[in-house]
């Protein structure tokens, strides 16, 4: 695909990073040339620099023949103005903005084709947010994700002694979970290499194991891997940013939070617009205001400024003072990779989280989801089937009979999403469920309009992914 970007900030170069790799034909445009010197030198792609909005930028960026702009500096404005020209002018096919204001989200007229003409919007910080509030719902897990609407679950989570899977082969899971729940393991990292997982393989002491179940069952399969934490109730989160707000005002519904934020006028807009935080003005990496807020009582500490140099120290202090649980937000790679797993729990990069909604636009096929894992390393892609026998090479077929692609596996398959099951009656309310979760055996059958959940250890092994499940000429 011939792709434009428009911004090449954290998000834009992590988009570039993404997409280059798969032999897309990227330009980025940005007004800071220093900055596009930089990209240029470690990517394979061209640059301009200057404003993404102008006509006559756009024009040499190749807009008239570009499948697709993605439009992601710091200003809203931008982005919309990028888009709209992008359509009005050059009629270009697919356009995707960056948006952080809410008034902007929330208005489907705006982004319509009569007026700004976004096909796409995308908020990193309400990505970002609902990956926290994850977290903070299964503090076991390194990760959680979701598909086919929350219907099933994919959860990491670092594997102790202790539970009931470590030491035993994968096999012995179905011993413990009981007749009504299935489960498969879908990806073991051992000391940041993926092992093969077989049904004879060993689940060790600190293996990163990927799990994926019926959202109802996660919890229970879980209790394999590790002991279960106590739930969360005490939250403190560092930085009153957009994340840092749109965090607490998440999470103060159910937990007790405190948001520490160094700025005065910040603190009092946010005091105003959060009745259930408190709020406290001063620095996340002050020891004497942790130890003053009693940090050793918290549950989970969220360092969520916009300085990863800040975020680190205030994550790696929290934890030496005694939080049971510490994240940070960390934008460069090398910085997450080299702080996870010792002085802090779990290090988010913001790009990375948001990557999978681009990432969905881009790949061929009906993909109705892209979670990037392992900080862009792996993949996980919702697919759906479509065609019939003569068309398509998976439907009708066992799993076990499809080629097999080295670094994927099926891993879950949700049928008939389009209709809901009764599971039970709470005195007069039925309570219903969408769809139904097979987890991927075998014997398994793929049909038509399944979601089939495919985890790709390697980015590298997409394209065969959506190969095998592209339909033939036939079916149009």
């Amino acid at each position: 695909m011939k792709i434009i970007i428009v911004g090449a900030g954290q998000v834009g170069t992590s988009v570039a990073e993404s997409l280059v790799s798969e032999e897309n034909d990227i330009t980025v445009v940005d007004p800071d040339p220093q900055r596009l010197s930089l990209l240029q030198n470690r990517l394979d792609l061209r640059t301009i620099a200057g404003n993404g909005a102008w006509p006559s930028l756009l024009r040499e960026a190749g807009a008239a023949d570009a499948d697709m702009l993605i439009a992601v500096t710091q200003s809203d404005q931008t982005n919309l103005v990028a888009c709209k020209v992008a359509k009005s002018v050059f009629n270009l096919p697919t356009t995707v903005a960056r948006l952080r204001a809410s008034d902007f989200l929330d208005s489907e007229a705006l982004l319509s084709a009569e007026n700004f003409a976004v096909d796409h919007a995308l908020c990193p910080e309400e990505v970002v947010t609902e990956h926290i509030r994850k977290l903070v719902e299964f503090p076991e897990a390194l990760q959680v994700l979701s598909f086919a609407g929350g219907r099933v679950a994919l959860v990491a989570v670092r594997a102790y002694e202790g539970g009931l899977l470590v030491g035993k082969p994968i096999k012995e899971m179905r011993r413990h979970l009981s007749a009504d729940i299935d489960a498969r393991i879908a990806a073991i990292y051992r000391r940041d290499r993926a092992v093969l997982p077989a049904g004879d393989s060993v689940i060790q002491d600190g293996d990163e194991v990927f799990v994926i179940a019926a959202e109802e069952h996660i919890r229970r399969v879980m209790r394999e891997m590790r002991r279960m934490t106590v739930p969360v109730q005490r939250v403190m989160i560092a930085g009153g940013g957009n994340i840092g707000t749109r965090v607490a005002r998440t999470l103060s519904e159910r937990y007790e939070v405190k948001l520490i934020e160094r700025d005065a006028v910040r603190c009092e807009r946010i005091a105003n617009s959060l009745d259930s935080t408190l709020i406290l003005m001063g620095d996340g990496t002050d020891e004497d205001l942790l130890q003053q807020e009693a940090i050793d009582t918290m549950d989970l500490f969220l360092a969520l400024t916009n300085d990863d140099e800040d975020n680190i120290m205030a994550a790696s202090l929290a934890k030496r003072l005694g939080c049971k649980r510490v994240v940070a937000l960390i934008n460069r790679k090398v910085y997450a990779d080299l702080v996870q797993g010792g002085p802090i729990d779990i290090a988010i990069s913001p790009a990375q989280v948001s990557i999978g909604s681009l990432l969905t636009r881009v790949r061929r096929g009906d993909v109705a989801q892209v979670h990037s894992l392992r900080r862009g390393a792996a993949e996980a892609l919702e697919i759906v089937a479509h065609g019939d026998e003569k068309t398509s090479k998976v439907i009708g077929r066992r799993i076990g009979d499809l080629p097999v692609i080295e670094g994927a596996y099926i891993a879950a398959i949700v049928r008939d999403l389009d209709r809901y099951e009764e599971i039970r009656r709470e005195g007069f309310e039925i309570i219903k469920r969408q769809g139904h979760v097979v987890i991927a055996h075998k014997d398994v059958v793929i049909q038509k309009d399944d979601h089939v959940v495919v985890f790709c250890q390697n980015r590298k092994v997409v394209k065969k992914v959506e190969q095998l499940f592209a339909v033939s000429v036939g079916f149009l």
